[in-house]
């Protein structure tokens, strides 16, 4: 019997000796999973990817947009920011025109508006449409676990009008003379912005901003996201945000998008502001409503006006834009695809909305459920030649650490854009016809250089006569030995 008992203690040992090492190497795997926080260097290549989780799929949920992540990878997307998800107010519901919800007779027509994304009821909740906060939960692992950070759009500066505070705490509330709170006013004017279905926030109250901040650490502690993206950053009192973040800090690194220029934000508060000018620049162009050289006489003045370390965001869409001034075909036409590289190749990160990698050509309906197109044409292999060269070429990188930016010199600045970008002994340059006509042109450029999008090698000389098509645009690159 003794012998025996040694016998089985013998092989329990050997047993425990053989899994040690296999936990370790789990436990290693698991470990080379978890994402990195956030950091400047990830910033530098990153694509954001904006998701509309009512309309990315017909399903509408979490779930549907979840098991796309992995493809977003693809698109070298590294940061998702995420359309409000939270319960929408049914009180002064937006429906069509001037009308409210409750405007509208038939209970069955009522069901189709749905409202504001931005018309938040609660801040610590999920829109039961979209799923339930463990599904929330499992799109915000699956993008760590493929390498992908997720933000979450706040809505600061009002809420709707079915918020707990408004009867709770209702001295939170910018208030009318009779004591009303009131929707949010034009500062300059005093007259209402016309969001009739949001009530405006009072940050004089720091009952307010302590209960503000708490709900967004709850997202953070709670749900692991990375940070946030601001609706109308500017219109809340900067302190505000400083704290904010001050306060997120202390549980992880957050990356912070403010929906504004205002460089003041980006002193502690916030990483990345919208390029709106630079947006409507391009616009612009694209309509023959200005010429390259506005663009270059922009480009002299943010360098100007911002601080180094300061980035932007640089779009051709958004969910604003998309709704309300139309498609990307509508507003740049023929220009489009020229503008789209133009956004990868200029400092700052690019982003991609839900819908354009399908080459969407519909504006999405705002306050009723519509669905983007999920067939892959035109415009997926371009962001993904674009996506790749953003993540692995340090010439474009864009963020704290921006490579340099410099003009290129041609014989016709008033149709021709011409840039160079350095960094890291690689250099890129983009050239584009930014005019509806053929254009002969010569540029202030010497070199043997890869053409990124088409293939093939172009030799430049200085002087030499170059010709290119209405909207034609070349990227070119080479590394500094070549």
């Amino acid at each position: 019997m003794k012998r025996i008992f040694l016998m089985l203690l013998f092989m329990s040992l050997l047993i425990s000796c053989k899994d040690e090492p296999k936990n370790e190497v789990q436990a290693e795997e698991k470990e080379s999973a978890q994402l990195d926080p956030v950091n400047y260097d990830m910033l530098e290549s990153a694509v954001i990817y904006e998701a509309n989780i009512r309309q990315y799929s017909p399903e509408g949920t979490f779930d549907a947009f979840t098991k796309d992540i992995p493809q977003l990878k693809d698109l070298g997307v590294k940061i998702i920011w995420l359309m409000p998800v939270h319960p929408i107010s049914m009180k002064n519901r937006k429906a069509k025109g001037d009308l409210n919800v409750e405007d509208i007779e038939d209970p069955e027509e009522r069901k189709k508006y749905l409202g504001s994304y931005y018309a938040v009821s609660d801040y610590t909740k999920v829109h039961e449409d979209y799923g339930t906060m463990e599904d929330f939960d499992q799109l915000v692992k699956t993008a760590h676990e493929n390498g992908i950070y997720v933000i979450l759009d706040w809505v600061a500066n009002h809420t709707g009008w079915d918020h707990k505070w408004l009867e709770e705490h209702p001295e939170w509330y910018t208030q009318n003379e009779k004591g009303e709170p009131v929707d949010p006013l034009n500062p300059a004017t005093g007259e209402s912005w016309g969001w009739t279905d949001v009530a405006d926030l009072n940050y004089d109250n720091e009952g307010l901003r302590n209960a503000m901040t708490e709900d967004m650490l709850f997202w953070v502690r709670e749900h692991d996201i990375d940070g946030f993206r601001a609706d109308v950053a500017g219109e809340v009192p900067t302190d505000f945000w400083e704290n904010a973040v001050t306060e997120m800090k202390k549980i992880k690194p957050v990356f912070m998008l403010a929906e504004s220029e205002d460089k003041d934000l980006f002193e502690n508060a916030f990483d990345m502001g919208y390029n709106w000018e630079g947006h409507h620049i391009m616009n612009s162009i694209a309509q023959g409503k200005a010429s390259a050289k506005e663009w270059d006489d922009y480009m002299k003045k943010i360098d100007t006006t911002y601080q180094e370390d300061d980035f932007l965001m640089n779009f051709v869409t958004n969910h604003d834009e998309n709704s309300w001034n139309g498609t990307i075909k509508e507003r740049m036409g023929d220009a489009s695809e020229a503008m789209v590289a133009m956004s990868y190749t200029i400092p700052g990160m690019p982003l991609i909305y839900s819908g354009m990698e399908y080459d969407m050509e519909k504006r999405l309906k705002f306050f009723e459920k519509d669905t983007i197109p999920k067939t892959k044409g035109k415009m997926y292999p371009i962001l993904e030649k674009l996506g790749e060269l953003k993540n692995s070429n340090p010439a474009l990188h864009g963020g704290k650490n921006a490579a340099s930016y410099t003009n290129v010199e041609s014989s016709s600045e008033e149709s021709i854009l011409a840039f160079k970008r350095q960094n890291a002994g690689e250099e890129l340059v983009y050239i584009a016809n930014m005019s509806a006509k053929p254009a002969s042109f010569t540029l202030d450029l010497n070199g043997s250089y890869s053409d990124y999008m088409n293939g093939g090698k172009l030799e430049l000389e200085a002087g030499e006569k170059m010709e290119f098509r209405p909207w034609e645009y070349k990227i070119l690159t080479r590394t500094e030995t070549e």
